[in-house]
């Protein structure tokens, strides 16, 4: 191992998911080493639910795991977040490269693999995940969502949003195109204990519909994943 200067901001929060107890040793050594926060699994369904209960910065993944495979694995993380998925695998097919790079993944290192190569991998993908500006005013055809405000205008002037009803537009509107589970939305707006009040979201989204959408009964702007959560969509042409 090379010098262990910190790489990691205070609560970097890495995911390594892999079936060979040396190899994930050997990642937990070397991350913890240099300031990551660091959690295992050997198996797919356990690091998707490791990922649910600690929502991790970056993922390093191992594409041949027993259970469901690191694809399915990338597949069920692309539902809901857009962590950066850095696979490591022994697989050199290019297809199989492919597959999991279409299916969400941001790089690929092949086993046997350079440590400091991975880190410097997983540093690049921390980097392009950073959060950017963002962007205070959010337009669709059909009105404004003003996040520095806590407001929101339509032709007719402004619309009139209850405290719940405002919080559930800004946290999708401040995850615009990606979607958020009724978990997450229930947790975020009335606390852990509302968790399985998914009756909750439904009422209050009808009302969101009823002010902002042009066909309530056919919303193009959020959206309900069946099973999963809600999506908000700026420009959705449905």
């Amino acid at each position: 191992m090379t010098g262990a200067a910190s790489d990691a901001g205070p609560a970097t929060r890495i995911l390594a998911v892999d079936d060979e107890p040396a190899i994930l040793r050997a990642l937990a050594a070397n991350l913890r080493a240099r300031g990551y926060q660091v959690d295992l699994a050997t198996t797919g369904e356990a690091a998707l639910e490791l990922a649910t209960r600690h929502p991790p910065d970056a993922v390093i993944l191992d594409l041949g795991l027993p259970g469901i495979s690191g694809l399915e694995v990338i597949n069920g993380l692309r539902g809901w977040s857009s962590v950066p998925i850095l696979i490591l695998s022994a697989r050199e097919a290019q297809a199989e490269k492919v597959a999991a790079l279409d299916a969400g993944a941001d790089d690929y290192v092949t086993k046997p693999f350079g440590m400091d190569e991975l880190l410097a991998r997983l540093r690049a993908a921390l980097r392009r995940a950073a959060p950017i500006q963002e962007e205070p005013v959010i337009d669709t055809p059909d009105f404004r969502i003003d996040l520095n405000g806590k407001r929101i205008l339509s032709a007719a002037g402004e619309v009139r949003l209850t405290p719940i009803e405002w919080h559930l537009v800004e946290v999708l509107a401040r995850n615009a195109g990606k979607l958020i589970t009724a978990r997450q939305l229930l947790e975020e707006v009335w606390g852990p204990a509302y968790e399985k009040e998914t009756n909750y979201l439904r009422v209050h989204f009808a009302h969101i519909r009823r002010k902002l959408e042009p066909e309530p009964s056919q919303p193009r702007y959020f959206i309900t994943e069946p099973g999963m959560g809600y999506r908000f969509e700026s420009n959705s042409a449905r």
